[in-house]
């Protein structure tokens, strides 16, 4: 589903010394497969991330997701893709304070044109799935962390997006938080609900993972399934 071809990253600016992000990056991502990214501050984790989510271009190589070649497409087909394919869930949950639970995970449909009757089922079975259904009504301060990651969760996914991105899940997260969500990613996985890729440095999300890419210094550092 998912093709890096010789991908690099190069950022330059007045301020700032040439950086490379990236460096020739080959890497293949089949259809409903859990991949963790893992390493250290500044390997290039983020940047892959960015260039997976459109919200970025490589300096050189290719970037496609299914037919659509990401490093190709203009600002049309890319919001389009991100509106339709993509779910993307923050290390800050992002979340509107002025609406409830629901309100928050049923929003991208509502975006999109669905009545609020259609989506609010589909809302709701996704709280469900996060164990999030007694907290329909709730507003964003009357929520725990962990709940507030795993709404956002809820949101990314109500649009079935072929491909979901986590960008540090649990980073804002204490242990029980952190467990918490760690057993939601799991059950998406279990379910093969989409493509979930997710950065990361918790080693228990890491191993979570039906497989883990490690990355230093802008390569791919080591790339398997655990044993």
């Amino acid at each position: 589903m998912i093709r890096f071809v010789d991908v690099a990253r190069t950022y330059e600016s007045a301020e700032t010394a040439r950086v490379q992000a990236l460096h020739g990056i080959d890497l293949e991502i089949a259809e409903k497969e859990f991949v963790a990214i893992t390493g250290p501050s500044g390997c290039g984790k983020s940047t892959l991330l960015h260039l997976l989510g459109g919200l970025d271009r490589p300096t050189r190589g290719e970037v496609w997701v299914g037919p659509l070649a990401l490093h190709a497409a203009d600002e049309t087909a890319l919001t389009h893709y991100r509106r339709h394919d993509l779910g993307i869930v923050f290390q800050f949950f992002n979340l509107l304070p002025t609406m409830n639970v629901l309100e928050n995970v049923t929003l991208p449909l509502l975006l999109q044109g669905v009545s609020p009757a259609q989506a609010e089922p589909r809302g709701r079975e996704l709280l469900e799935l996060v164990g999030l259904s007694a907290r329909t009504g709730h507003f964003v301060h009357q929520l725990s962390g962990g709940e507030m990651q795993r709404t956002a969760i809820a949101r990314a996914l109500v649009h079935r997006p072929r491909l979901l991105l986590a960008d540090e899940p649990t980073g804002n997260l204490d242990s029980v938080g952190a467990t918490h969500l760690l057993e939601v990613l799991q059950k998406i996985a279990s379910q093969a609900l989409t493509t979930m890729i997710v950065v990361t440095h918790s080693e228990e999300v890491a191993a979570a993972a039906g497989r883990r890419v490690r990355m230093r210094d802008g390569t791919i550092l080591h790339d398997a399934s655990p044993a």
